[in-house]
């Protein structure tokens, strides 16, 4: 039996606007493509959630990544703010669940700059009933480690938990870790995917 929804945050409560985020300052479109293959689509973006590293030394990996765009990625990683949007559903979400009974968990890939620049956009961390993110933690999804962190931390029994990732090596991880798990591709299909099990 399901007690408890397990969100990932990013393309899932709200999406990761990475791309806006750039369009905001102007650059070329070369210099774009730049940015996204220096930063946000580098492996080195998922060391930004683990955080383990300074933002200094972030930076100075996506610098080593792209030395020619320095300016512009210390432009661009100033305030990330703008990477976070809204989904209409972003601050209804986890109330509706509770309102069905549901517990509800946040097990998210997430960083320390992100949640103090974007803040004001995440009214669902304080709507949940737990909160894991990965910085906080020093690990990230899909080791095997943070969602044995998540059930000790919330005392959780896997085979309650339903879990939404917009990432099938995620889903993989919780299932592996004795979780119910599903891709999330949208509102309606997860919700669908609740009422069902």
């Amino acid at each position: 039996m399901i007690k408890n929804i397990v969100l990932d945050i990013g393309n899932v409560l709200i999406p990761f606007s990475w791309r806006q985020h750039l369009d905001h300052f102007g650059f070329s479109d070369e210099i774009k493509k730049r940015l996204a293959d220096a930063v946000f689509l580098n492996d080195d973006w998922n060391e930004i959630d683990r955080g383990v590293l300074t933002k200094e030394e972030l930076l100075a990996r996506f610098i080593e990544n792209d030395p020619g765009i320095e300016k512009e990625i210390y432009m661009v990683m100033e305030n990330i703010n703008g990477t976070v949007g809204e989904y209409p559903y972003t601050s209804t979400w986890v109330p509706k669940l509770k309102s069905m009974g549901y517990r509800v968990y946040l097990l998210s890939n997430f960083s320390d700059q992100q949640l103090h620049d974007s803040r004001e956009k995440l009214p669902f961390i304080d709507q949940a009933d737990g909160v894991l993110l990965s910085f906080r933690y020093k690990m990230i999804k899909p080791d095997d480690a943070i969602y044995q962190k998540l059930f000790e931390l919330f005392s959780l029994k896997p085979e309650e938990c339903l879990f939404f990732d917009d990432k099938q090596e995620n889903i993989d991880g919780a299932v592996r870790n004795k979780m119910n798990g599903h891709v999330f591709t949208s509102y309606e299909d997860a919700m669908n995917t609740i009422k069902n099990m």
